[in-house]
């Protein structure tokens, strides 16, 4: 099977599905986001901050060519907004089979209302911000994708099941 890279708006659920799933088909699971926070030696929010979302994107797709040479046999959660450039969605396709978790946006306000830590939810009503990123995103998320979950109603184990399906 190899790689199973994880999609999707953030709050979708990458990062739960992606340890679950690690148990259930006995692989390592690694997140993007947190390997950029392990070598920048800073947060998301920090370097969103400090140095702007386009050096942060600059970093996502350095992290997806290391990972063609290194990983291996992986569960691989992705930031958000790495699927919205072209060169890693092509980088995606590289690696592994592509999940994309599809939520509405509903469900992602309901359970990011109270994040603080989400750069892109900060200011006023994060529920259009939400609305808008994910129209924006949509179709980048299909383009990217092998296989389509909607994770709506869904418990954790009823998604890890459709994922295993189909994969």
């Amino acid at each position: 099977m190899g790689n199973v890279i994880l999609i999707g708006f953030m709050g979708c659920g990458k990062t739960t599905v992606g340890l679950r799933l690690s148990y259930r088909l006995r692989k390592a699971v690694m997140d993007t986001d947190k390997e950029i926070e392990k070598e920048e030696k800073r947060s998301i929010s920090d370097i969103f901050a400090a140095d702007g979302e386009a050096y942060f994107r600059d970093r996502e797709t350095e992290c997806l060519r290391k990972l063609i040479v290194t990983a291996g046999n992986q569960i691989i959660s992705v930031g958000g907004g790495l699927p919205m450039r072209e060169v890693n969605r092509e980088l995606l396709h590289q690696l592994g089979r592509v999940v994309y978790l599809r939520a509405k946006a509903e469900t992602i306000y309901e359970r990011l209302k109270h994040d603080t830590t989400r750069p892109l939810l900060q200011g006023e009503n994060p529920q259009d911000k939400i609305r808008t990123l994910m129209a924006q995103r949509e179709e980048n998320y299909a383009k990217a994708a092998d296989v389509i979950v909607d994770v709506d109603g869904k418990d954790f184990e009823q998604i890890i099941s459709e994922i295993e399906k189909q994969l």
